[in-house]
């Protein structure tokens, strides 16, 4: 019987304070924010959670790399539909129209090619990169990457890091060899590519570039697992921090229609 005093007692509690609730829901999310920095702290830079200096170069940010799942898919189809016609010909080498675009989002297979992304704390998919694997048994071990950053979130190193969080993975899943097929005046994507290692070569308009990748090792694994925990983590917390302030901005809407019904009523 005792815990249904209890349960009397919290019900007790809510309807006295209406945002006990809310409050439980923050320091939730406060307590994961610093199990995640303590975890940051104590196992310092890993991949899929790299750091990432900003303009000043005073400071560095934690750019938490996700793993992106089916569910994901719209937020990858209105990532890719907002960059402009000049960024998705870079992107895709070819001027891809919104058509093309819900094909190739459409056609996504998240169970076989691994889909990295960033989301701001709006939830909002700022990055993205595509390690397609390519599907001939005569090249097996072998990978195709591409990239794309929202223009309001370039200059921070992003395509980088999530670069290196794709060679990584491939790494661990035994590919041997990762390769880009880009525009040669996609030289962002290019200095990537050769910042990392990756031979480049030219033929035209069109460069592809080729980095032999090492074989997997304990460290390499257990890099990968760490940094993938880190990022879930802080998805996890953005979403709850999302979802509290939908609460509260419910609980002010009820507020203020209160009010307005007071005010009506004391006229």
């Amino acid at each position: 019987m005792t815990w249904i005093m209890d349960l009397r007692c919290s019900a007790a509690k809510y309807r006295e304070n209406p945002y006990s609730a809310v409050m439980q829901y923050l320091r939730n999310a406060l307590y994961l924010l610093r199990n995640t920095v303590g975890a940051l702290l104590r196992l310092g830079p890993v991949a899929g959670a790299n750091l990432v200096a900003d303009a000043r170069g005073a400071r560095a940010a934690v750019v938490p790399i996700r793993n992106l799942r089916p569910r994901h898919r719209e937020a990858v189809r209105g990532h890719l539909l907002a960059l402009s016609p000049e960024d998705r010909y870079l992107r895709f080498g070819y001027a891809a129209q919104n058509a093309q675009i819900e094909q190739y989002v459409a056609g996504l297979n998240f169970s076989r090619d691994p889909i990295f992304g960033v989301f701001n704390r709006r939830l909002e998919l700022i990055a993205m990169a595509h390690l397609a694997y390519v599907d001939d048994p005569r090249a097996h071990c072998c990978a195709e990457f591409g990239v794309s950053v929202l223009p309001g979130y370039r200059s921070r190193g992003l395509g980088a890091k999530l670069f290196a969080r794709a060679q990584l993975h491939a790494q661990n899943d035994r590919i041997s060899l990762l390769f880009i097929h880009a525009l040669s005046e996609n030289s962002a994507m290019l200095k990537i590519a050769r910042k990392a290692g990756a031979k480049v070569e030219r033929c035209g308009s069109e460069s592809d570039a080729y980095l032999q990748l090492p074989e997997r090792t304990l460290k390499s694994q257990m890099s990968e697992a760490v940094g993938q925990q880190i990022a879930d983590t802080d998805y996890q917390l953005k979403l709850q921090a999302h979802q509290f302030w939908s609460i509260l901005g419910g609980i002010q809407e009820v507020r203020q229609q209160i009010r307005h019904a007071h005010g009506k009523s004391s006229l």
